[in-house]
């Protein structure tokens, strides 16, 4: 796709696609933006050094299992939810995340900005035209599944399984409580956008990274990782 940005010059397509379940772009004036093409968030790595340190490490990241597929949505009842808070940090103790929140939007060029793979690697990052999580509607937390120098945030976000909680503290103090209800794993032509992106009637919350097998000629990932699940409850610090 002409205008994607590269990584150690290889072309990165990470954009969302022309489509009206993809997120809402930013407020009239702004701007008009170009979503296309978006395949779910594929973060990756990409050079020499990148593959050299991957075959050195020998790392692999998990892949989700067939059983761990379970459902898009919560299934009954919408469920709680709760006022706009941006968030601020999200934990994962299944797999060991904690990570601060970064807000990414758009690149110039329509484009989905994504974590700096060389300072933000191991910060997931909230795309900041979806709901804040907790909101009904579909909010979605992308991050990388490696880097130059080895596994990045969301390295082990296929070994989720139903039932594991993600919390996401927001910023006017309560933490959101997720349960996780399926976590599938999308090859890119078959990318099912209009499942992934589509307006919710509950708290919709979806985490998504690279999968699959990496292409060190084109430079992509050949899958996409992405982890469904809904608000069921929230707390509130100290």
């Amino acid at each position: 796709m002409g205008g994607s940005p590269r990584i150690a010059g290889l072309r990165v397509v990470m954009s969302w696609p022309e489509s009206q379940f993809a997120p809402q772009p930013p407020p009239r004036g702004r701007g008009r933006v170009r979503l296309a093409g978006f395949t779910g968030v594929c973060l990756i790595f990409g050079g020499a050094v990148a593959i050299l340190v991957a075959l050195l490490m020998q790392q692999h990241a998990p892949t989700p299992s067939a059983s761990a597929a379970g459902r898009i949505g919560p299934g009954g009842a919408k469920g709680p939810a709760l006022h706009e808070s941006p968030p601020v940090s999200v934990s994962i103790p299944e797999i060991g995340v904690q990570s601060k929140l970064l807000h990414l939007g758009l690149n110039q060029d329509g484009t989905i900005q994504v974590p700096n793979l060389v300072t933000s690697a191991n910060e997931a990052a909230w795309y900041k035209y979806s709901v804040t999580p907790g909101q009904i509607g579909t909010a979605v937390i992308e991050g990388h599944v490696d880097s130059y120098r080895g596994p990045a945030v969301f390295f082990r976000l296929g070994a989720l399984r139903p039932g594991n909680h993600i919390d996401v503290t927001l910023s006017d103090g309560v933490t959101a409580v997720f349960r996780v209800t399926g976590v599938r794993e999308y090859d890119k032509d078959k990318y099912p956008a209009n499942i992934i992106y589509a307006p919710a009637n509950y708290a919709a919350l979806r985490l998504i990274t690279c999968g699959g097998d990496f292409n060190p000629v084109t430079g992509h990932y050949l899958s996409s990782v992405v982890v469904f699940a809904s608000l069921v409850s929230s707390s509130r610090g100290k």
